[in-house]
């Protein structure tokens, strides 16, 4: 790793399966996400997530976009003050639904049975527990992408690659591809944040996606097995210090 690795950009899914948002920074707590990270989910059929005694769920039962790609076209974003959600299709805003209100989140129900209809196995429902992030890993952890290991990837399949595909929290320049991988178990500082490697990430038919198109449009897991022996691109990792992330900070390992 050399003196230039470094954040080039951090993004969050406030709905799980919809559109990413960048941030300009993110301020993280020991053992948390980033703050609204998969805060909601849209049950897709059977109605058994409890705001009360909130579990991890398999992604199944959510839409999604290894399912359910449509949801690709959808742009969406979070507006923290008023717990609000926009909702844009082909340019024009069609929904902006207060999530913490029982009337926006039946806004967003109503608007998605219309939409996914052909996807739903049942009437879609919007769940949230505070604190609680509906994430593909049932601990409280940060994703990592190495932008280097996706410029691997592109060379592999002979197009490019957008790098949201990925659905990462945090993506790194400056590191050799897969570098990223060996940090399991270790620990290292971003900025004035420090983080322990948890395990490597791997992939799904979702990366399959176009972020911008919603086609689906290569095979990602497949070529990282055919070239790599497996289907891993990226790192969870767990927040072991308080802080302040933005772009440009640089990664640093204790010694």
């Amino acid at each position: 790793m050399g003196d230039s690795a470094r954040i080039v950009g951090l993004y969050r899914y406030p709905v799980k399966g919809l559109s990413p948002e960048a941030l300009a920074e993110v301020r993280l707590a020991p053992g948390g996400t980033f703050p609204n990270d998969r805060a909601f989910a849209i049950e897709k059929g059977k109605h058994d997530f409890d705001p009360a005694a909130p579990k991890h769920f398999p992604k199944i039962k959510f839409l999604m976009l290894m399912r359910d790609e449509r949801l690709a076209r959808l742009k969406t974003r979070f507006t923290d003050e008023d717990t609000t959600l926009h909702v844009t299709l082909d340019g024009r805003e069609v929904l902006a639904a207060n999530l913490m209100t029982p009337q926006g989140r039946k806004a967003l129900e109503d608007f998605m049975a219309g939409y996914m209809a052909a996807e739903l196995r049942g009437a879609p429902r919007v769940v949230h527990a505070p604190g609680f992030s509906h994430s593909d890993a049932p601990a409280k952890l940060i994703s990592f992408i190495n932008m280097a290991s996706v410029r691997a990837l592109e060379e592999k399949i002979g197009a490019h690659v957008h790098p949201l595909r990925f659905r990462g929290n945090v993506y790194l320049e400056g590191l050799a591809p897969f570098e990223d991988h060996d940090w399991v178990g270790r620990h290292f500082r971003i900025g004035e944040v420090e983080f322990q490697g948890v395990h490597r990430t791997e992939r799904c038919a979702a990366t399959n996606v176009d972020p911008d198109t919603g086609a689906r449009d290569m095979e990602i897991p497949k070529t990282l097995l055919r070239h790599w022996n497996h289907s891993d691109l990226g790192l969870y990792a767990i927040v072991k210090s308080p802080g302040v992330l933005r772009p440009g900070d640089k990664i640093t390992f204790d010694a």
